[in-house]
């Protein structure tokens, strides 16, 4: 039992590695050789949101830049891609819904989509709203759509930050229950989104995968 153990373990660390440096190509191949080692999905998928959580370290500090952290993000959708069908009958590898969106007068989505591959290759289903969203369609979004437990926002002008404040106004006093918001741009701090009323707040897309399944965990 022993050395099957290391071998699932020097699997996973294999996909681990291979999120990491960003190849995509070999990811797929790699999560098949886990699962047939014996390695769980969840405990893969585990390893492969460790791994971007490290790339979003390095993005935070400077070390890589947004063009690798999208190449990391798209190895590790490969690595989902294969884990999806096993997954699916699975009600605890789901983690609900997360509704996803730029608020109302912004209109930059690189970063609000980098956080919505992360938070969805961490096991959530996504409801992508775009950019420039009014308060009221996040509630709408919430209201129209099962089991959704999580709502992002983000904002990446100063000039946007009421905007933030009050879409979290808008789904804190809608009556929506059970629903998380988390809040990101570069603006944000952590005392602007505890101020705002915001249950979390995520400096980067690997963080905010992170933040996601604590807060709905």
């Amino acid at each position: 039992m022993i050395i099957t153990g290391g071998k699932n373990m020097s699997k996973i660390t294999e996909v681990k590695e291979l999120v990491e440096a960003g190849k995509s190509k070999k990811v797929g191949a790699a999560v098949q050789e886990a699962l047939d080692a014996g390695s769980q999905p969840g405990e893969i998928l585990e390893a492969m949101v460790a791994s971007m959580s490290v790339v979003g370290d390095k993005f935070s500090s400077g070390e890589i830049f947004v063009p690798e952290m999208l190449i990391a993000a798209k190895a590790m959708s490969k690595g989902v891609d294969v884990l999806r069908p096993l997954m699916a009958g699975d009600s605890s590898a789901s983690l609900g819904t997360c509704v996803i969106g730029t608020v109302a007068g912004d209109l930059h989505d690189i970063g609000k989509n980098l956080v919505s591959m992360m938070i969805e290759s961490a096991g959530f289903t996504m409801v992508d709203l775009g950019v420039d969203v009014p308060a009221e369609n996040f509630v709408k979004a919430a209201k129209e759509h099962d089991n959704v437990d999580l709502i992002a926002c983000s904002g990446l002008l100063t000039t946007t930050m009421p905007a933030l404040k009050e879409a979290v106004a808008t789904i804190k006093s809608s009556g929506l229950t059970g629903c998380k918001v988390i809040v990101g741009g570069a603006p944000v701090t952590p005392e602007f989104a505890a101020e705002i009323g915001a249950d979390g707040y995520a400096p980067d897309a690997g963080s905010a995968a992170v933040k996601a399944k604590e807060l709905v965990g």
